[in-house]
């Protein structure tokens, strides 16, 4: 278990700060105020969260009726699968707005002859930032709904979930996001071009967005082995599981 750096305190209320190691913004647990740690002067950082409309009950029968819909699951899924482990966790998220403009010149070789082509892929994008270095989570399945975002309010986080702090900044959440954006872009580019001689991005990046939201992560037992899923807390939806394999030995 980490060990919880405990003389940091709140630059507001003065309360202790839990911290884990390589944390970096701290979120207080009796006032809410959100700060970068180690910053020059204290101030509060612009903080969302969207809120959990989800109990144990609810995601269970959700889990259930995900397991009797569908093709390619074990019919029996739902009847012999045991839940493991049920847990609400708070995840920390920077969203990131910003405009990738790629200039290109390559070879478009599908075709005969091959044809120099050159050109711009231009992209709004709201990138989705993880504010954790080592975790893995699949960002790209999951939109956030920032649409239902309120001003951060810890009063609402449940007294028995999981509330992770960042682990980037926000400066390094835009690097993050301007090196994701630009690989997707070069992958939008195989539409254009096989061979590529030439290619850069710019950016125009707006002020990202820090905030938290509810995920659900749960385990399952079925047949001796452990699967995983995890369901957004705000919408209910399945955001990424694992799916058993059918055993076609009968057929």
């Amino acid at each position: 278990m980490s060990q919880i750096v405990s003389e940091i305190k709140c630059p507001n209320c003065g309360a202790q700060l839990n911290l884990s190691p390589g944390e970096l913004v701290a979120t207080c647990r009796y006032c809410g105020y959100t700060s970068v740690v180690g910053a020059n002067a204290p101030f509060q950082l612009e903080h969302s969260l969207i809120v959990n409309e989800l109990d144990n009950t609810r995601i269970t029968q959700g889990l259930q009726d995900w397991m009797r819909s569908g093709f390619m699951k074990p019919g029996d899924l739902a009847k012999k699968s045991k839940l493991t482990v049920l847990e609400l966790r708070y995840l920390p998220f920077w969203l990131v707005p910003l405009t990738a403009t790629s200039t290109y010149e390559g070879v478009l070789e599908r075709i005969s002859p091959p044809t120099p082509r050159k050109g711009t892929i231009q992209n709004d994008y709201d990138w989705l930032v993880l504010g954790r270095k080592a975790a893995e989570f699949p960002t790209r399945d999951y939109k956030v709904p920032a649409e239902g975002k309120i001003p951060f309010d810890f009063t609402k986080i449940e007294s028995q979930a999981k509330f992770l702090n960042s682990e980037i900044d926000s400066e390094e959440a835009v690097i993050r996001a301007k090196d994701e954006v630009e690989e997707n872009q070069r992958f939008l580019l195989k539409q254009e071009v096989d061979q590529v001689t030439q290619f850069d991005t710019s950016f125009n990046v707006d002020k990202p967005t820090y905030l938290h939201a509810p995920l659900w992560f749960v385990q399952y037992e079925y047949k001796g082995k452990i699967y995983n899923a995890i369901i957004d807390g705000s919408s209910g939806g399945m955001i990424r599981a694992d799916i058993p394999q059918l055993d076609f030995k009968m057929l």
